[in-house]
């Protein structure tokens, strides 16, 4: 790390302790609302007071519930090494879950993916240094409805090593997800140790959590897999106009969250995130690149580090429906700025529309904003002074510091230096080799990382086993 971590901050240390008692205020006056039976019988074992399905959460139950989560989740890949920490502010970027469309960049159209864009999608994340999770990014038509989301998780882990950001459609499907998971562990024990995917759990707004959303957290509890609570407030429409009362509102969904997470089992690994959005008055939509919408993120963040939890938001994404300048704005504003405010899991790269499309040439742009992201963080360097003085001391003897030794030596440790989606070379360069926008350099850059061999080629007897769970349920 550099001379100082570059840092941005929304809340004081007093607001933050005004929001965190106002949302247990909430919990405890106005309830939330649970559809789920399971979490109803660990809510009536505590004693919690209730009106038939609202439950008025007490502040010292929320405040005991705190007490339990660990403060750092370390995420082990598929093969069982340790690939990515959510601690402190360390930052960690994965394209989001549960697009709907995708954009083909060879008809330049929108349309519904199918599965083998998804097996592009996950090959093309497996190769990118900057994109650090996979996801279950896309939602694929041409399987049953009842396969959609734990196939999602089979095609990650057959085509991917790196962690999986994932989540549940159906009741039914946690244990077969679970089932898959542990063909690349060799116990629950084992699972629980080094966690390979996290749970979605999406509360729904204004303080309901739905049977599935429920279910999902206390599954993954039960098995110490880690829960990504991923609230979504609008503010104007389901949530308070103000962005202090959107805040507040996701505190007290997520705190409700944490509570139910540690009665089904203490100690359960949980990450403090969300996905909220301004309403835009104008046109009706839920902008995920407005910057009120990044505001809101940062202030959620900043509760769940006030409460020492790791930390996720959506924010690296665009309402553009291509990979235009206004993509490059909204995603590079939002991973700058979830970077300064050390977001530890931001979703979002590849990710056009509010959410519900993906395109592989915005990931792969976004992921050179990514390493641009992680660089600024590193920040400024002090190699031992004099910092300049003896190096422009040498510039006399040759007129240039291109070979000096400190520039040879320090170089790549001192610049980021991009892919050719990048264009950094002179115009008439870049007009011999066809005056090609960045979007068409991320084009012509999918083919050849689709043609290079896995970074981690899955094991033939892993590969086998996820064949045959997969034929099993289908």
């Amino acid at each position: 790390m550099g001379i100082l971590r570059p840092k941005v901050a929304l809340l004081n240390d007093e607001y933050k302790k005004k929001i965190f008692e106002e949302a247990k205020h909430i919990l405890e006056s106005l309830g939330v609302l649970f559809e789920n039976t399971d979490a109803e019988a660990l809510l009536k074992e505590q004693g919690v007071p209730n009106d038939n399905h609202r439950y008025y959460i007490p502040s010292d139950l929320v405040d005991k519930c705190l007490t339990s989560p660990p403060h750092e989740i370390t995420m082990y890949d598929r093969e069982g090494n340790v690939h990515l920490s959510l601690k402190d502010d360390n930052i960690h970027f994965d394209p989001g879950s549960a697009a709907i469309f995708i954009l083909d960049e060879n008809s330049g159209q929108i349309r519904e993916p199918l599965h083998q864009d998804f097996i592009r999608f996950t090959k093309i994340v497996d190769q990118l240094s900057n994109i650090d999770a996979q996801s279950t990014s896309l939602v694929y038509s041409d399987v049953p409805k009842t396969a959609q989301d734990w196939h999602r998780l089979y095609t990650t882990l057959k085509y991917g090593h790196k962690p999986i950001v994932t989540g549940t459609f159906r009741k039914e499907s946690f244990s077969i997800m679970n089932e898959l998971l542990l063909t690349c562990r060799t116990s629950e024990k084992d699972l629980a140790a080094k966690p390979l995917a996290i749970f979605d759990a999406c509360p729904s707004p204004p303080l309901s959590w739905s049977d599935l959303t429920t279910q999902s957290v206390i599954d993954a509890a039960e098995r110490m897999i880690p829960s990504e609570f991923i609230s979504m407030p609008m503010s104007g429409a389901n949530a308070p106009i103000t962005l202090i009362g959107s805040i507040t509102q996701h505190c007290a969904e997520s705190l409700a969250g944490v509570v139910i997470s540690q009665l089904a089992k203490k100690g359960a690994p949980i990450i403090w995130g969300g996905s909220p959005a301004i309403m835009d008055m104008k046109h009706g939509t839920t902008p995920m690149g407005a910057i009120e919408t990044m505001m809101i993120d940062i202030g959620d963040a900043e509760m769940g580090k006030y409460l020492n939890l790791p930390t996720h938001a959506y924010m690296s994404l665009s309402d553009a429906k291509i990979p235009d300048a206004q993509a490059g704005l909204e995603a590079g504003m939002g991973a700058l700025l979830a970077g300064l405010t050390g977001i530890n899991m931001i979703s979002g790269p590849g990710m056009l529309d509010f959410e519900s499309c993906q395109s592989i040439e915005k990931l792969l742009i976004d992921n050179e904003i990514a390493g641009m992201v992680k660089r600024f963080l590193k920040g400024i360097h002090d190699y031992g002074s004099p910092f300049a003085e003896e190096i422009l001391k040498d510039y006399d003897k040759t007129n240039e510091l291109l070979s000096h030794p400190s520039t040879l030596q320090l170089f790549r440790k001192e610049l980021y230096l991009p892919s050719p989606i990048i264009a950094r070379m002179t115009r008439d360069e870049w007009k011999k080799a066809g005056s090609r926008s960045s979007r068409q350099r991320a084009k012509e850059e999918i083919e050849g990382l689709l043609a290079k061999g896995p970074p981690k080629a899955l094991d033939s007897l892993k590969s086998t086993e996820l064949d045959k769970i997969s034929s099993k349920y289908l």
